[in-house]
């Protein structure tokens, strides 16, 4: 697998592999509860997860225990681009401090979604998520309503996925929480190795540079990431040869 003709290095037990959710491992869809998850994907995480000595990990917007049910596998994680943490797949989830601002926001675009059933308001730990995958024609009408909700949370920050308007603490992204994880066993003293499809990862890409890792882009688009595959089928066929490349360790 290589992009532009640079192949990806080859697989290694010393990897810290740090993976996104949506658009990476599974197929965006018009709903964030229509995704469709490979059936191969809990043994493919679980081979990595054991080769890899437990350095494995989701970072994605949704929270971690929406992920371990959607994966069908709980592994470390950060859930909600980083606000809930989980260093090793047996440890609780350490979930977010503060709640009530997303609230707040989520109260405030209640009335736009409440009269186009075709937008999803996704309420998160910390977190709230405007998706108007369904009605492409209203991105300008959700933009204004989270900016108006925003100006009334100065705390909070946007982020922009696709098709999908996020607000979430300002010092809260994927990167940070990459660099969290890093600090930590099994992580600490491993090459980290992260994979993205959207404007949300690309912190996660800058810090993994900035630690002499591998960066991938699934999909097309501008990117700070080193590598790309083109789609989420080739990206999941790279894991499967990884994974039955790396000898098991645990």
């Amino acid at each position: 697998m290589q992009d532009d003709g640079r192949p990806l290095p080859a697989p290694r037990n010393n990897w810290a592999l740090f993976l996104d959710f949506d658009g990476t491992l599974t197929e965006l869809a018009a709903s964030p509860d229509a995704v469709v998850v490979d059936g191969d994907m809990p043994e493919i995480l679980g081979r990595l997860h054991d080769a890899l000595g437990g350095a494995v990990a989701l970072v994605s917007g949704r929270p971690l225990a929406e992920l371990d049910r959607l994966v069908g596998i709980a592994l470390p994680g950060a859930g909600v681009h980083g606000l809930e943490l989980r260093e090793r797949r047996e440890a609780p989830i350490r979930p977010p401090a503060e709640l009530e601002g997303a609230d707040s926001i989520g109260k405030a675009l209640t009335p736009l979604v409440r009269d186009d059933p075709r937008l999803i308001l996704e309420t998160k730990p910390g977190a709230v998520a405007l998706h108007y995958r369904r009605a492409p024609e209203r991105e300008a009408a959700c933009r204004a309503a989270m900016q108006a909700a925003l100006a009334a949370m100065p705390g909070f920050h946007l982020i922009e996925g696709k098709m999908v308007l996020e607000a979430k603490p300002a010092h809260v992204n994927k990167g940070q929480a990459i660099e969290n994880l890093m600090k930590s066993k099994p992580f600490a003293g491993r090459l980290p190795v992260f994979a993205g499809d959207d404007r949300t990862d690309e912190d996660g890409f800058g810090v993994v540079k900035a630690l002499k890792g591998v960066t991938i882009k699934i999909g097309p688009g501008a990117s700070l990431a080193e590598h790309r595959i083109p789609s989420v089928e080739a990206f999941i066929g790279w894991l499967k040869e990884v994974a039955s490349a790396l000898p098991r360790t645990g």
